[in-house]
């Protein structure tokens, strides 16, 4: 088959492997040995959990070029564009330059199947040799220890946080999904624990491999009063006060960028360094999707939250910042995830709300979606694709409102590109 754009290369992709996800390193691995970038001299942060990777790896890949570091960044999903999956000092990577690093995984691979995350990863991995990065900074896209970036031992490891979800493939249980999430810690090298309640099967894995684990609570700690303009961290040698804010809303960014901060200095950066560059990258940070504000009237917030967990901090969010306003809400989600424990947190603030039906297989149908809400004495306003709800919902808000969409990548990236196009969005 020829494959002449990025485009067609990623519909191949798709189809490659007979299965969407293979857990499981045995192939990943050894495409990754013939392809040469198995093996690295550059320094590894490996960022896994369930909530908050994202804006996290955005913090380090920041803070990491103010710090003079020239790092390769590989993420996942994507918003609009693959190219945003794979960075380099920042900047994505042309279409070019991935079909040339596809180009060379295929030759590499031979027959070995590949799944499409997994050609992905080692495309990236292929570019951060090429360029010479000096630090690259992976995303975990599910799980952790199975997952095709923990081919590379990490110098330092990162979990964010453990929660419910994914919970057909990593486990029933939080014990269960951490188990899997702390697959990328290394005997003796730090790894970084961004939340106080961390299931017990995490700590106890990281005393089993004699990792040097940094725990926020214990070694590492934040804070801000509410209404503050300014944050305090403190570190297992630094300390930093008088912090700018992080460029993404709400309080539990802090938590993501204090992790990022414990990372840094488990590299051996020291206070001054630190301090410079939270103040100097931090505050610059955007992340489309995470608690992104687009100025109305009537005003949108767009956050791509899909578990309990995160819809209960994107509540926190909305009654924070929503004002006196109704608050309408277009909403979207896959099958595999647990809607009743998603929509729970924003039932008692949400007035109004528009289901988008996303055209994938994968998705929940909006008729099932309405049916469960009203169940709970939800008012449903509209059903239909993102193009209708955009035109429905803002004939409807009053300038003082709220509109929020949530539930997945999906559904934040249609309605991104539906305000793009009506010009709501630039």
């Amino acid at each position: 088959m020829h494959r002449s754009s990025l485009q067609d290369w990623l519909r191949w992709q798709e189809r490659l492997h007979p299965r969407t996800i293979e857990l499981g390193l045995h192939r990943v691995a050894a495409v990754a040995k013939r392809l040469g970038v198995g093996r690295t001299g550059a320094r590894v942060i490996t960022v896994g959990g369930t909530n908050g990777k994202g804006s996290t790896v955005a913090y380090l890949e920041a803070m990491l070029w103010a710090l003079g570091y020239h790092p390769g960044t590989y993420s996942s999903p994507h918003m609009q564009r693959y190219n945003e999956r794979i960075r380099i000092d920042g900047r994505e990577a042309t279409d070019e330059a991935i079909i040339a690093a596809f180009e060379a995984v295929d030759e590499a691979r031979s027959d070995i199947p590949l799944t499409y995350f997994e050609f992905g990863t080692l495309a990236a991995l292929h570019l951060f040799r090429a360029a010479e990065c000096d630090v690259w900074l992976l995303e975990v896209g599910m799980g952790g220890r199975l997952d095709a970036v923990n081919i590379l031992a990490a110098d330092v490891a990162v979990l964010t946080n453990v929660e419910l979800d994914h919970t057909d493939w990593l486990g029933p249980d939080r014990d269960s999904i951490g188990r899997e999430k702390a697959g990328i810690m290394r005997p003796g090298r730090p790894v970084i624990l961004g939340s106080g309640a961390m299931p017990r099967t995490v700590t106890a894995h990281a005393r089993r491999l004699g990792s040097d684990a940094c725990r926020l609570g214990r070694d590492f700690d934040f804070g801000a009063l509410v209404g503050a303009t300014h944050w305090w961290w403190r570190g297992r040698s630094a300390q930093l006060s008088g912090l700018p804010l992080p460029g993404l809303a709400g309080h539990h960014q802090l938590a993501n960028a204090a992790a990022a901060l414990a990372a840094l200095e488990a590299f051996g950066e020291s206070a001054t360094r630190l301090a410079d560059a939270a103040r100097r990258a931090l505050p610059r940070v955007s992340l489309p999707g995470r608690a992104q504000w687009l100025a109305g009237p009537p005003n949108w917030l767009l956050d791509v939250a899909h578990n309990a967990a995160a819809t209960a901090r994107l509540a926190a969010l909305v009654r924070d910042r929503a004002g006196s306003g109704r608050v309408h809400c277009v909403f979207g989600l896959l099958r595999r995830k647990d809607l009743a424990g998603v929509v729970a947190p924003l039932l008692t603030l949400v007035d109004r709300w528009y289901l988008l039906q996303l055209a994938d297989d994968e998705a929940l149908e909006a008729a099932h979606v309405a049916a469960q809400l009203r169940a709970y004495e939800a008012r449903i306003a509209a059903i239909g694709s993102a193009h209708e709800l955009v035109g429905r919902v803002h004939g409807e808000a009053d300038a003082a409102d709220c509109i929020v969409a949530f539930g997945s990548f999906r559904v934040v990236a249609e309605m991104q590109h539906e305000l793009r196009v009506s010009g709501r969005l630039r």
